[in-house]
């Protein structure tokens, strides 16, 4: 039942020697889930005590270059590094409009044969998401005709009921895109484990005369039974509360988000991760070029009574106090800044290579 979040690169426009480019690892019981892949996120992701061989899913925000220019050559370093294998699933990457094409053609340029079998899921962007300008020249639904074969994958529609992208919904977790503003179209990222069963109450059990056996897997799994007296018995009956699950969010480049129903897919987050490209003294800056400050990120942690917000995608300029040259600006400011909009509660400064892990809920 671990779940963690690792971040990999936590800095805004390129990598540089002291923050790599955009990318974020989710690890859930076993499964691997990048989100964005930044120029150089392969050679984070060997400087980690994480293996790219594990990823079973990519999740790219949005169409700039430091959050996917990294996608082709890390699909290409795994495909190295495994042997062929006919039953291996698909890595399934999810994008905006336009990632498939991308993909289709870097791959065939650059003759590059992959040894597993990749998905690309499209999520179909509105106007609404960025200046009217940037969407009519990049989002116009024109595409070139091209020879190369195109990968497999499905079109992905906003629901308007709850105002996000279902993504994934198996097993015990959801994962669900929402839009946000951006200079282009951009996406921030729902995962949400589902309420667990309660554990069998052995006194409960005891008290009806029911047998450990078969009938304890059937009450497990929510299925009403019968015992041999006629009487039926409800797993409501014996089983303690629910745990409830975790909620991760992350959203990517933006300026706020697009529609009514984020904030409540957000509602009570473990953990908020949201971009904080430059400090509130540029604050101005930051909404012309689609970006946000600790302020607007703490806003929207506060709006969505968030138990932790953390800070990532920093402008290259912030450091650490010792490392601080001509130009530079100290990062703990940003701390400071988000936590003075969130009343003290602690605000945490992501940092490469740094794990964060979210403990298994008790029963409400």
């Amino acid at each position: 039942m671990s779940m963690d979040v690792t971040f990999l690169g936590t800095g805004a426009a390129y990598p540089s020697p002291m923050r790599g480019a955009s990318a974020t690892v989710i690890r859930f019981e076993g499964e691997c889930w990048l989100f964005d892949c930044g120029e150089g996120t392969q050679t984070q992701f060997m400087k980690s005590n994480l293996k790219a061989g594990k990823i079973t899913k990519i999740f790219i925000t949005h169409l700039h270059g430091d959050h996917f220019f990294g996608l082709p050559g890390l699909l290409c370093t795994i495909s190295l590094q495994c042997s062929p294998d006919g039953n291996k699933l698909p890595v399934d990457i999810y994008g905006p409009l336009g990632i498939k094409d991308f993909l289709q053609r870097t791959m065939a340029l650059s003759r590059s044969q992959l040894v597993f079998p990749y998905v690309v899921h499209e999520l179909v962007p509105t106007p609404n998401q960025c200046p009217e300008e940037e969407w009519d020249d990049v989002f116009s639904g024109k595409r070139d005709e091209d020879s190369c074969p195109e990968p497999q994958g499905d079109i992905i529609c906003l629901n308007p009921a709850d105002d996000s992208y279902l993504l994934v919904d198996g097993g015990q977790v959801v994962i669900k895109a929402f839009r946000l503003f951006h200079r282009i179209p951009s996406f921030g990222f729902l995962v949400e484990e589902k309420p667990r069963t309660g554990k069998l109450n052995a006194q409960k059990l005891k008290e009806l005369g029911i047998p450990p056996g078969p009938l304890y897997g059937k009450l497990k799994e929510g299925v009403p039974i019968t015992l041999e007296n006629g009487t039926t018995i409800s797993p409501t009956d014996v089983l303690d509360s629910p745990c409830p699950g975790r909620k991760i969010c992350i959203l990517g480049d933006c300026s706020g988000v697009v529609g009514d129903g984020v904030t409540s897919l957000c509602s009570d987050a473990d953990i908020l991760i949201h971009e904080a490209t430059l400090d509130d003294s540029q604050m101005d800056k930051a909404k012309e070029r689609g970006h946000s400050t600790p302020k607007m990120a703490a806003e929207f942690a506060k709006l969505c009574k968030a138990r932790k917000l953390v800070l990532f995608h920093f402008s290259q300029r912030y450091k650490p106090a010792n490392q601080i040259g001509e130009g530079d600006a100290d990062v703990t400011e940003l701390k400071k800044q988000a936590e003075i909009v969130l009343n003290g509660q602690e605000v945490v400064l992501s940092e490469d290579f740094m794990t964060i892990s979210i403990p298994v809920k008790k029963p409400k």
